[in-house]
Formats: structure tokens, C-alpha cells, sequence
């Protein structure tokens, strides 16, 4: 396993690319050219609902297309420390890391090794930071969710409930007292519900405390995956990815568990390619979600605010730089975007 802390080689460059966005009308964002070598990208548009987005995105708003070439990234997590991006390939089987000098390097290859019989997906997935700055790592191939120490050497955070093996953790969050909260999806085993690896009869979203003590809020959603919490950390949001029912859950979360269950947002009228997938709340508590077509913004009442669209299927969003810049994994490819709203970076 290549374990590198810092980047390694230089993979891309920087595209700099910018547009105009204005009004409450779909704006196409076309390319411009930049000096020296430049990624050549196709950007999409920024589709604008409700006029409270204009608050949120700026008139001038640029999506940029940052690095590409990868098999399809997920679980993007600013490092403050070290100033660069880290995120999965899902189906590469490595944790990469960006930053705007050195482009893109490898930071870890590979993720998973060992026997991959019986196995769907064996990489990492989501990704985030604990208060300590170290990376908390969901992983399809060995089912746990796991902890980078400093030497390279990883620490199991969580891999079973009430004896049995999870399925494979997908997307987590920490609330401000330390409990990490996770879904547990099925999307890492061959045959998903079907494998005879499969040890718990449902796809949970989980509760670990400080102390250790794991707690299943939910089992009835078919396909949880992306999940976040309100800023006041009294609603949780899991996006359920499965295709017969795309929808975005909410739950009041207290100290006894979640209850009131209820459809925060229904996209299963949409055509473009994609589902719930990974999201992340700005200060305001606007949900920035990926879905069909992109990146879904929903303010905290419930109404469709407005859509940032790639061009390639989104999969997940995290806030970087200095918070107002929303990082998204697309696909192949890596963008991000300069807002007005800002986002909480995990981490010291």
C-alpha cells in the first residue's frame, strides 16, 4: 500500500475557466481559455429556481473543472491543515488528494487489499475529519468504517452491530459533540440484499458515541447514502438513492433517537441521470445536495432554490478554501465553485 502524506505527482493543472450567471433563468457557464495547459471541459450551467439563490450564488459564478481522469470520485473533505481536497475513487480503489499548486496526486493505493470474492465495491466512499484533523475513511471492501492514523496505519472506528458485520458504510458526519453518523447501504456486496455475506437484515443509519456506543436510528430506508445535519443539530437528512424511490429523508434527531420520519424532498419526477447522493448544509441551512442532474439546493422549508449542473453525474459535495467554495466529484472529473454562502469545514 502507497501511503503519501503529501502530494506526489503532479496529475493537472488549475483550468480557469469563468461565465456569467444572472436572472432567475438557466445560464449555460461557457469555457474560457487561460494561459498554459488547460483541461478540455465542457462546463454545464447554473439553473436558477427561486430568486433566494442570488443570495447564495453569486451573479458571476464560475463552475471550474479542477483535475479529471479518475473512474468515479465521491467524498470530498477539505484538510485546513495541509490545504488540499482529499477524495475517493469509488471504483479506482484509491484516496486521492488536490491542492491548487501540485494539481493531483495519490494518497492512498490501494485501499482495499485482500480477497475480493463475493465483493460489489471495494474502495472508500465518503470521507471526512475528526477534531484531531484525521481522516475517518468509509470502506466498501472491508466493511467498517476506519480511522488514518499519522504513521499510515489505519484504526477500525466501528464495523458491526450487535455482532454482525456491517454492509458497507457510505457517507458520514460528526455532530459538535463528537458522534459520528453514518449510512450502511448494501452497494459493497455482490448481489447487495441477496449475498450470502450479509449479515444484518436492512440498511441502517447509524449513531456512534464518543464512548463507543453504536445506535441504528433508521432501518426501513431501502438505500441510504449521503447524509447531513441541520446546522442546530436537530434534523437529521439522509438522501435514499434507490431508483423506484429517490427521495431526501429528514428525522428529528435528539438524544433518544430519531423520530418523525418524513420526505424532506421527492425527485423521482426527474429524468436526468442520477439519485440522492452525498450532501452538505451551509450556515444558513440550505442543503446542498447531489441528485438527478447535479447539485440540488433546497433551503431549510423545503423549497428548490436552484441547481448546479457539471455536466457529468454528481455524487458528492464538501466545502473548502476558506468555506464559500464548494468542491464537487463528479464522475471523472473534479469542480468546484466560488459562493456567497458558506459551509463548515470538518476538522480542528
Amino acid at each position: 500500500m502507497r501511503f503519501c502524506p503529501r502530494p506526489c505527482h503532479l496529475i493537472v493543472l488549475l483550468a480557469a475557466l469563468s461565465a456569467n450567471c444572472a436572472g432567475s433563468e438557466s445560464m449555460p457557464l461557457e469555457e474560457e481559455s487561460a494561459p498554459g495547459p488547460t483541461l478540455d471541459t465542457t462546463i454545464g450551467e447554473i439553473v436558477r429556481v427561486d430568486p433566494r439563490v442570488d443570495t447564495l450564488i453569486p451573479a458571476d459564478a464560475a463552475i471550474e473543472k479542477v483535475a479529471e481522469g479518475f473512474t468515479f470520485i465521491e467524498g470530498p473533505v477539505w484538510d485546513r491543515q495541509n490545504s488540499r481536497l482529499l477524495f475517493s475513487d469509488v471504483r479506482g480503489n484509491e484516496i486521492y488528494q488536490w491542492t491548487e499548486v501540485d494539481g493531483s496526486s495519490t494518497f492512498i493505493d490501494p485501499v482495499f487489499e485482500g480477497d475480493r470474492t463475493g465483493k460489489r465495491s471495494i474502495s472508500s466512499n465518503g470521507l471526512t475529519l475528526d477534531r484531531e484533523g484525521r481522516l475517518i475513511i468509509c470502506e466498501h471492501g472491508h466493511r467498517r468504517i476506519s480511522r488514518l492514523e499519522e504513521d499510515g496505519s489505519r484504526t477500525v472506528v466501528v464495523e458491526a452491530y450487535e455482532g454482525g458485520q456491517l454492509n458497507s458504510p457510505n457517507d458520514a458526519v460528526f455532530s459538535s459533540d463528537g458522534s459520528l453518523y453514518f449510512t450502511d447501504p448494501p452497494y459493497g456486496l455482490e448481489g447487495l440484499e441477496e449475498s450470502p455475506d450479509r449479515e444484518l437484515e436492512f440498511n441502517g443509519v447509524y449513531r456512534l458515541r464518543p464512548d463507543g456506543e453504536l445506535e441504528l436510528l433508521v432501518h426501513d430506508q431501502t438505500r441510504p447514502n449521503g447524509i447531513a445535519l441541520s446546522r442546530d443539530e436537530t434534523t437529521l437528512y439522509v438522501a435514499n438513492s434507490d431508483a423506484e424511490k429517490k427521495v431526501w429523508m429528514a428525522y428529528d434527531i435528539d438524544e433518544s433517537g430519531a423520530s418523525n420520519a418524513r420526505v424532506f424532498y421527492d425527485v423521482n419526477d426527474q429524468t436526468d441521470p442520477g439519485a440522492p447522493d452525498g450532501m452538505k448544509v451551509d450556515l444558513a441551512g440550505n442543503l446542498f445536495a447531489t441528485g438527478p442532474g447535479g447539485v440540488w439546493i433546497i433551503s431549510p422549508d423545503g423549497t428548490h432554490l436552484g441547481t448546479i449542473k457539471t455536466g457529468e453525474r454528481t455524487a458528492n459535495v464538501g466545502w473548502g478554501d476558506d468555506g464559500h467554495t464548494l468542491y464537487m466529484t463528479s464522475s471523472t472529473s473534479l469542480y468546484r465553485i466560488r459562493l456567497s454562502t458558506e459551509g463548515h469545514i470538518p476538522g480542528p
